[in-house]
């Protein structure tokens, strides 16, 4: 079982990496894995949300020593009978659900380079064709009391699922509320420290520039290039000077003074 450590967590799923080709394709969903009796078995936990709100939820534990045992899941008796598992290598696992002796589905579980989890099932559908369903998953910091996936055993909603769903409906809305407005107000103050920011660099340029007369706050004026590369301010604005610049090099800018003394462009 050494082998099966780095598949041992709580993996949060990625929606938007998903690519199915059969079943409806899910919104969220977390998939645990545990090592149980000594080490000796390993059990899956799964529930997951649908595009259309249908909350699922599965559990299963099998030895992974490539042997066929009696799949002990309820929810799931219509669509395997016996489970078999084995540990391909540190970063294979392989899951297969049979139905008496005909492959339902296999499920195999990738480590990849990038620690992510990549999972693969392959089975058939109602007429016979072959599918493959791949999800990926990261794995989770911190370990959630439930675990959800978008698995592809066909299992209908349970009581539990449909409790354990609206509550993570409820907690997904009201966190994510807070971390929009969190958000919000991050931008908002982003902007603000650039336009602060934006106005502390002009009204440097412009304290550093050659001023003839006393400027008087909330009025316009306008700011100039000369050839040395220095600026000026001016009462001139670009039009007066014919739509150019003057005597200058080059026109800079129409600014005002604000109230605290610093300039803002107009």
């Amino acid at each position: 079982m050494v082998q099966a450590y780095n598949f041992l967590a709580s993996w949060q799923l990625f929606p938007e990496k998903c690519n199915f080709e059969y079943q409806l394709v899910p919104k969220s969903g977390n998939y645990k894995i545990d090592s149980i009796q000594n080490g000796h078995a390993l059990d899956f936990s799964h529930n997951w949300v649908n595009i259309e709100n249908e909350a699922f939820y599965a559990q299963f534990s099998v030895n992974p020593n490539g042997e066929k045992h009696p799949f002990n899941n309820g929810n799931a008796e219509n669509f395997a009978t016996h489970i078999a598992a084995e540990i391909n290598n540190a970063s294979c696992l392989t899951v297969h659900m049979y139905k008496e002796d005909q492959e339902q589905l296999k499920v195999v579980h990738e480590i990849l380079a990038n620690g992510f989890m990549k999972v693969s099932h392959h089975g058939k559908k109602e007429d016979g064709s072959e599918f493959t369903n791949t999800e990926i998953y990261h794995k989770q910091l911190s370990v959630l009391p439930y675990a959800s996936s978008a698995g592809s055993v066909a299992i209908r909603p349970t009581k539990e699922g449909v409790i354990k769903h609206k509550a993570l409906s409820a907690m997904e809305d009201q966190t994510n509320m807070q971390l929009n407005q969190i958000k919000e107000q991050i931008e908002l103050l982003a902007r603000q420290a650039q336009e602060i920011n934006k106005r502390k660099e002009l009204s440097m340029m412009i304290y550093e520039a050659k001023i003839t007369f006393k400027p008087q706050i909330g009025q316009v004026y306008h700011v100039y290039e000369k050839t040395d590369g220095s600026h000026v301010l001016s009462l001139v604005a670009p039009s007066e000077w014919g739509g150019g610049s003057g005597p200058f090099a080059q026109f800079i800018a129409t600014v005002k003074l604000l109230a605290d003394h610093t300039w803002v462009e107009c």
